[in-house]
């Protein structure tokens, strides 16, 4: 799809959000929505050798608790998403979980956001996700610099204009 016949319609009618008349990046105005309260789940996976994965069932990693701290870094991600992301609006993080799991070939974080605010909270679990994965990684990188971040991705949202959404099973 190279020009505008090539397009859907349904791509013709639904302009860019984020970009003015002329073609230049804007921030969505937002000012005149109602809050409603929204939640967004996102999860992720680092991927670590057996070493790592033995010093994290152990706790003998030698920059700490790693969990406790990639757990509070994907908290502090959410709340700094608008920071991050050029477009992302300021909004109350008003709840965050970071969860944890140490699995035999990896740790899987999930991170659910919510909030009552004018704009959803997708890209806060997405940054929450993301950045408490690469906490895990700072922690362990001493142990095994191969490990890796996979599949990070939205996995349900609810509330706002356009409703609740989950992705399919996996």
């Amino acid at each position: 799809m190279n020009s505008a016949a090539d397009m859907p319609a349904s791509a013709a009618v639904q302009p860019f959000t984020h970009l003015d008349s002329t073609g230049q990046a804007r921030m969505v105005d937002v000012t005149e929505k109602i809050p409603t309260v929204r939640s967004a789940t996102a999860a992720g996976f680092v991927r670590c050798g057996e070493k790592v994965i033995a010093a994290l069932r152990d706790g003998s990693a030698p920059k700490g608790d790693v969990l406790a701290v990639a757990r509070i870094a994907g908290i502090q991600g959410a709340k700094k998403t608008a920071d991050l992301l050029p477009l992302a609006h300021v909004i109350g993080v008003h709840g965050a979980v970071v969860d944890l799991v140490v699995g035999d070939t990896g740790v899987s974080v999930t991170a659910t956001v919510r909030t009552a605010d004018r704009t959803g909270v997708e890209m806060e679990a997405l940054t929450a996700v993301s950045v408490a994965a690469l906490a895990v990684v700072d922690m362990v990188k001493g142990l095994d610099k191969s490990v890796t971040i996979e599949n990070v991705r939205l996995l349900a949202k609810t509330g706002g204009k356009s409703g609740d959404w989950h992705r399919a099973a996996e």
